[in-house]
């Protein structure tokens, strides 16, 4: 007989350790909280930094339990924990931060406000591998810059994992979309629907002479960081340009962005996560996101291989060495 009060769990001991499976107690939801069994885990590179311990702004001392996106399905919910049913397909950026257990496991529980009703459009997978990155856009292009119709959206790193969700987003508000990367990009920016620039073979101010007129792009997000952000500041409309980053941690001039009169915002996504406050802001981004994912506006670009609890090593491998695409493992 299953013994109903464990679970099956990958463990990190120190830093850059291999996974090591094993049986731990299954988790209680408490005030507030939803029992989640887990589905899939999506990856990120923080999710490598944080087991390599390059990442101390994520607060998740080793040995733990690692894993930040997730979606699965409601086993059991603990007091105040809203409306929530057993059975519901949910998914969220609520495990591995700031201390918390993981989502590489069976069960985890998770913040009632942090999570949202799965799209159903999408499988658990491809669900599992957007909240990060898709709070990350949407505060960035949605809560900070304002997107709209008729704005020129310039997203430095189309093709990456926030990227590529920006540029659908900024689509989907209406905006008129461009988006930076290196040649190999071409194809993946262009397919989902922006206008390629080769930040290789453009300077900035050529760039901004051949589609905005020398005028400047209205919103610009950097999700790069360093040099990046610096071209973004040279970038901005003068005036009425808006610089958002979810890189911006380096020492950099503003100089740029002050004698064009534009404006900046940083996004810090894991911010509630390690406050406690506004968290019901990141369910609310993932629930109206769902809307526009169910309405063909917003999917992600998955890498083809499948990886499960006893082939994370390889998952995290392939992060690391370059996926062609978002990694999920399934539970």
């Amino acid at each position: 007989m299953t013994d109903t009060t464990e679970m099956q769990a990958l463990v990190v001991d120190t830093v850059d350790a291999p996974f090591r499976l094993t049986a731990i107690a299954k988790p209680v939801a408490g005030a507030g909280q939803v029992l989640v069994r887990i589905h899939a885990v999506g990856l990120n590179p923080l999710d490598a930094k944080v087991r390599a311990g390059q990442a101390a702004h994520a607060q998740q001392p080793l040995p733990a339990i690692l894993g930040m996106d997730l979606a699965g399905t409601v086993e059991a919910m603990g007091a105040l924990a809203g409306e929530w049913q057993v059975g519901d397909e949910v998914y969220a950026l609520g495990a591995g931060i700031g201390g918390a257990q993981g989502a590489l496991a069976e069960y985890a529980v998770v913040d009632a406000r942090l999570l949202a009703r799965k799209p159903a459009s999408l499988g658990m997978r491809e669900a599992a591998v957007l909240p990060l990155v898709l709070i990350t856009a949407w505060e960035g292009l949605v809560d900070r810059a304002h997107v709209g119709p008729g704005q020129k959206v310039l997203i430095q790193g189309g093709a990456g994992g926030v990227g590529h969700v920006a540029v659908q987003l900024a689509l989907a508000y209406g905006a008129d979309v461009y988006a930076t990367g290196s040649a190999k990009h071409r194809a993946t920016i262009e397919g989902l629907g922006a206008t390629f620039i080769d930040y290789q073979q453009h300077t900035v101010e050529a760039y901004v002479a051949l589609y905005t007129e020398g005028e400047g792009f209205d919103i610009v997000y950097d999700t790069v960081g360093g040099a990046t952000l610096d071209a973004s500041f040279r970038a901005a409309k003068t005036y009425h340009g808006h610089v958002v980053s979810c890189l911006g941690w380096g020492q950099h001039s503003l100089a740029p962005l002050s004698f064009r009169g534009a404006t900046y915002s940083g996004v810090f996504t894991l911010l509630p996560l390690l406050t406690g406050k506004g968290r019901e802001h990141h369910g609310q981004i993932l629930a109206k996101a769902a809307r526009l994912i169910n309405a063909g506006k917003l999917k992600p670009i998955m890498d083809p291989h499948h990886f499960d609890l006893l082939t994370a090593n390889a998952a995290y491998d392939l992060l690391a060495s370059g996926a062609q695409g978002r990694l999920a493992i399934e539970i």
